[in-house]
Formats: C-alpha cells, structure tokens, sequence
C-alpha cells in the first residue's frame, strides 16, 4: 500500500517522463495564452471579432481553470488602460508608476484595479452576463484553480505542484509584467501613436502576438497585430483557423493602404486614403526624414560648433512628434535648423502634414486644397527625399 502512495507520488496516474510534464506545461500555458490574448483581449475587450458559443465557452472555462480572471475584470480594465493609457488613471502604466513596480507587481495592480466599482461599471459593460458567468465563473473565480492544481497532482504526481505553479504564474509574468511594463517602455515602434507602446519582438509567438504592442495601441480594434511583412501573430493564425471553421467572424483589421501610381494630383480618393491611413504616412514621413538626416550629416559634422552630443540629441528630437516636443527641445531643433536649411523645411512640413487631418471644421474641398499644395510645395523644394514622398503620397488610391 506505502509503495502505491510513493509511486501515485511520484509519478501520477500518467506516469510521464520529465520532457512530457516539461511538453504538457509548455502547451497548457500556451492554451492560456491564447485564450487570453483571442477571447479577453481582441474579443472581449476591442470587439474585434465575434466567436461562436463553441469556443467562447471553452476559453472561459480554461482561463476560469487556469487563472481564475473574471472576464468583465480583465476587459473593464483594460479599456480603462487604453482611454487613460500614460496618465496617472491608467491602472499600469511604468511612465508614470514605474518600470520595476508594473514588472513585479503587475498582478497585484490588477487585483488593486478589479476593486474599483466605477472602473467596472463604466468600462465593463458588454461582457458575458449569463447564469454560467454569476454562479460558477465570477462566484468561485478561485476553485477553478484549485480544481486545476488537483488535476495536476493527478496527473504527474508531487511535479504537478511545479506544473501547476509555472500555470499560475504564466499570466501575472507574461501579462501584467512584461506587455503592461516592456510594451510600454522598451522596445522598437512602427508607429508614433500617442502613447508610450511598443512592440518587444516581431515574432509573437510566446505571448500570443501580444509582442506586437505599439502596433496594437496604433490600431486598437484590429483582431490582427502584426502589420509589418517580417512580424509574425500566431494568435490571428489561430483566429483564422477559426474562421475557416465557421467558428469565428473577424469585424475589424487595420487598414492597409492601397496605392494607383498612375496618379499625377491628389483626389478626394486620395485625400480619404491618407487621412485613414495616417499612421503608416507619418511612418513613412519618418522614414524619409532619417534619409535626410543621413545627407545633412557630414555638412553638419563640418560645422565646428556642432557637438557630437548635440546632434545625436537633434536626430531623436527629428524622430518624436512635432506635438510632443516641449519648449527647449523645440529651441535644440531651432539652433539646428540655423544651419540646416534642408531639415528644418523637412520638419516644418511634417508639422503641416499632420494638421491636415487634424483640422476637423475645414471641408473637404479645403483639405484636399491644402493636400495638393503641400505635394507641390514638396516637390518644389528640391529636396530628394521629401520629392519621393510626395510621389508616394500622391498614389494614395
């Protein structure tokens, strides 16, 4: 009998070998994240696709089995996150409480966040309110991992703690710590959006396409992440799967431009076209002005009064938004721009581009009067790069 107990303990009811515990905790936690990243995040949260009963039901009883979140939690706290997303109300942001606070406590920001009643009332409307959702789901939130850490056990014996501690961990880890802290401090941007996002990798593969993050906070409402042809979201893989099986309707993606190269001036087609696809024009403008930048460089390095210092400073200043730039940084790019007619015509023209969109009360007659006399300005100016880009511009279709 002693000997059964030791072996039932040491080996479970499957009797598996340390590389399949090891295979089983990779792809349960893999479940998990999927679940969260297809049916919290871009369903739920966005309503960026619609699932069938099928699976929908299912990711609520694994993220009720392995994480014990309430769905009307999560997705009530994340859209607070992106409609005070940097500021002092946004539940996790590092900018303002902290890289290493969000990193290590990111769980216990959630938790603090998920108390506040207005938060809920106000953001988590439209989540699953049925009988399922009030008496087993939201009611025993926390059995469902204790049912979780006895299957475990059952399974693999004392190792199932292990196992089942990697589970518990994988969300407050990879969610709360290294999306909500990374993705908002370090990392590479396709797109200056008006917050701090970023994309950690462009293979999303470990956190669900999650990684994409700057691309996610560009284009809120888009079930896919990846936008780039060398990023790659295996959690849009996975929604495409089901959707060839009927089990699920994608509603929005991020707009992908089109181009006519036929085009000699700008339409209203044209105009409609930038304007929806502003992020990936300033993207581009951005490219253009780093081309620029490259040509200027040897000129301004000619300039004895020019520091090193000064003008590494100057080029990350060229990159951020106009808007964003406070007074004295704005004053570095004047005193740059005494000796660099070229970049100073390159930035007082981005700042034109952008307030064509942002000029909500003029017509569209009017903008698309201002659209066509920026690109003639620009390939007026004689300058390379910002002729390329208005022949680009232009072949907006």
């Amino acid at each position: 009998m002693l000997d059964a107990v030791l072996h039932f303990l040491s080996n479970g009811i499957t009797g598996a070998s340390g590389w399949e515990v090891l295979i089983f905790t990779l792809v349960v936690t893999h479940i998990t994240i999927a679940s969260v990243t297809i049916f919290l995040h871009r369903c739920q949260a966005h309503r960026a696709l619609e699932l069938h009963a099928i699976p929908s039901h299912f990711f609520r009883f694994w993220l009720w089995l392995t994480t014990g979140m309430v769905t009307k939690e999560w997705a009530a706290i994340h859209r607070k996150h992106h409609a005070k997303c940097e500021t002092e109300d946004d539940p996790h942001s590092p900018q303002t409480r902290g890289i290493r606070k969000v990193l290590l406590e990111g769980a216990e920001l959630y938790r603090a966040e998920s108390k506040n009643r207005e938060t809920m009332e106000k953001y988590g409307h439209g989540t699953p309110d049925d009988w399922l959702e009030h008496n087993l789901y939201t009611k025993y939130s926390w059995q469902g991992v204790g049912l979780m850490l006895i299957i475990d056990v059952m399974l693999f014996g004392v190792i199932g703690l292990t196992v089942w501690a990697v589970q518990m961990l994988w969300i407050p880890i990879t969610a709360a710590g290294i999306i909500n802290g990374i993705g908002h401090f370090w990392g590479y941007r396709n797109y200056d959006c008006t917050d701090a996002s970023t994309n950690i990798f462009p293979i999303g593969i470990i956190i669900g396409g999650e990684e994409l993050h700057n691309n996610h906070h560009t284009y809120g409402t888009s079930a896919k992440l990846s936008s780039k042809w060398y990023e790659f979201d295996i959690g849009w893989l996975y929604i495409r799967i089901l959707e060839t099986l009927g089990l699920a309707k994608v509603k929005k993606v991020a707009p992908e431009p089109k181009f006519d190269s036929r085009k000699l001036v700008a339409d209203f087609e044209t105009l409609q076209s930038v304007i929806a696809n502003r992020y990936d024009v300033t993207a581009k403008y951005a490219k253009s002005l780093k081309r620029t930048w490259r040509d200027e460089l040897e000129h301004l390095k000619g300039k004895a009064n020019l520091e090193t210092k000064f003008l590494k400073n100057a080029k990350k200043l060229l990159q951020r938004e106009p808007a964003k730039l406070e007074a004295p940084q704005k004053q570095q790019l004047t005193e740059l721009f005494v000796h660099s007619k070229t970049l100073k015509t390159m930035h007082e023209m981005r700042v034109e581009l952008g307030a064509i969109w942002e000029r909500s009360n003029s017509s569209r007659e009017q903008l698309l009067q201002q659209l066509q006399d920026w690109c003639a300005r620009a390939e007026a100016s004689g300058i390379k790069s910002l002729q390329e880009f208005s022949s680009r511009l232009r072949s907006y279709a």
